[in-house]
C-alpha cells in the first residue's frame, strides 16, 4: 500500500516545513507502532507561490508540482494528478497531522468498508464569532459527514472515477466532494465518514488576519447568496486576497 500526501500550498513558506514534519512524524510513528511497512510521498502543489514555498519544500524532500491558477480546488487536483499512491491523503499545509489520526486513518483502509473519510478540526483559541462558527461547522461535520477541506482522505481511483474536487468552485469544494463521494459509496456498499477520536490541528490565522467585522460580512455574503458567491473568487476575499 502507498499512501500519497497532496498539500495544496500559495505563499505557504511559514508553515510547508512543519506540516511536512508533522506528516513524517506521524508516518514514522505509526510505522513503529503497527509494525508493518507503507510507502509514502509527499506531494506539494505550488499554487502560483510568490515566495519560496517551493524551495522550503524540495528542500523538505517534496515533490513540488506547479499550478499556475489560484484556486484551491486546482491545486489539490493537480497534486493528484501527479500522486502514485493507492491511497490521496489532502493536508492543508497550515496543519498539524497527528500520529493519532494517522492511526484511525490506517484503521479505516485495513477495515475495507471505507472509500475515504475526513476529520474534525481544532484550532486554538478561537473567541467570539469564530469560535461560534467552528462549533457550528464541527456539528454540521459530525451530523452530515462533511469533511473539512484541510483535510480529506480518498482512494486514489475513487477519486478519479469522482473527477476530484469541483473547479466551478472557489470554495466549498469539500462539501461537493463529501456529498458526492457518500453517494457514490452508498451505490457501492461503501461508506465515507469524519473521524473524530483525533481532531486536525490547524492554525487559527484567519482570525488573526482578518477583523470579526470582515469575517462576518464574508460569511453573509456565503449564506446571501451561496451558490453565486462560492463561484465567484473576487467575492471571497478571505480565502484569496493574498494576507499570510
Amino acid at each position: 500500500m502507498k499512501l500519497s500526501f497532496v498539500i495544496p500550498a500559495y505563499n505557504e513558506a511559514q508553515w510547508i516545513e512543519r506540516c511536512l514534519e508533522h506528516i513524517a512524524a506521524a508516518v514514522a510513528v505509526c510505522r513503529l507502532q503497527s509494525g508493518r511497512e507503507f510507502a509514502v510521498e509527499y506531494i506539494v502543489a505550488n499554487n502560483n507561490s510568490t515566495d519560496d514555498t517551493a524551495q522550503r519544500a524540495e528542500q523538505a524532500g517534496a515533490l513540488v508540482v506547479f499550478e499556475a491558477v489560484n484556486q484551491i480546488s486546482r491545486a489539490r487536483n493537480t497534486g493528484a494528478m501527479a500522486a502514485s499512491g493507492d491511497w490521496l491523503i489532502f493536508v492543508d499545509a497550515d496543519s498539524d497531522l497527528s500520529p493519532g489520526l494517522l492511526a484511525d486513518v490506517l484503521v479505516l483502509i485495513d477495515g475495507g468498508k471505507h472509500l475515504g473519510c475526513g476529520s474534525l478540526m481544532h484550532m486554538d483559541d478561537m473567541p467570539g464569532l469564530a469560535g461560534w462558527a467552528l462549533r457550528s461547522w464541527s456539528l454540521l461535520s459530525k451530523t452530515l459527514n462533511w469533511a473539512a477541506g484541510s483535510f480529506v482522505v480518498c482512494r486514489a481511483d475513487v477519486f478519479a472515477e469522482l473527477g476530484g474536487f469541483s473547479e466551478q468552485l472557489f470554495v466549498a469544494e469539500e462539501i461537493d466532494f463529501s456529498r458526492r463521494i457518500k453517494q457514490y459509496a452508498r451505490q457501492n456498499k461503501s461508506k465515507f465518514v469524519v473521524l473524530r477520536n483525533h481532531p486536525l490541528h490547524t492554525s487559527n490565522r484567519k482570525v488573526g488576519l482578518y477583523t470579526e467585522k470582515e469575517l462576518a460580512g464574508q460569511m453573509l455574503r456565503l449564506l446571501w447568496r451561496p451558490l453565486k458567491t462560492m463561484r465567484d473568487k473576487s467575492a471571497l476575499g478571505i480565502w484569496y486576497d493574498g494576507r499570510r
